[in-house]
């Protein structure tokens, strides 16, 4: 019996993938991984199929994918008519939003480097410049 089909217990997936046993049991839990076959002795017993499924999704939330996300990737990634084209969209639509997010990030982090700059470091707190953009009643930091 090769490594390929030779089944595998919980621990050793998640050796073999990098993830904990409670996040292999959430991802069942959650639709994302098919419920494993079980042994005799009640024990999950997972193919070399469970370790590639776990890998996609461990590589689509390194890339920033939520679970929802990602479920819908799996789905599309069986669709063999529009799978692909789907998919690049799904991509297309996570990398607006992650350019989204920086541009954000970009200006409180410009807005945040303009008070610190400005803060002498010393002097009476009612005259510090980040103290007093954060009381701000108008929200204009």
């Amino acid at each position: 019996m090769d490594i390929q089909s030779t089944p595998m217990t919980i621990g050793a997936v998640a050796k073999r993938v990098g993830v904990a046993i409670d996040t292999i049991r959430y991802y069942e839990r959650e639709g994302l991984l098919p419920e494993p076959l079980r042994r005799a002795s009640g024990y999950r017993s997972y193919d070399v199929s469970a370790v590639r499924q776990l890998r996609f999704i461990r590589r689509a939330k390194d890339l920033g994918f939520t679970l929802e996300e990602i479920r819908d990737l799996l789905a599309l990634s069986a669709d063999r008519q529009r799978g692909v084209k789907a998919v690049k969209k799904r991509a297309q639509e996570r990398l607006a939003a992650i350019d989204a997010r920086i541009a954000e990030l970009t200006r409180v982090r410009n807005g945040l480097e303009q008070l610190v700059e400005a803060c002498p470091g010393h002097g009476s707190p009612d005259q510090c410049p980040i103290l007093r953009a954060l009381a701000d009643e108008e929200g204009e930091a």
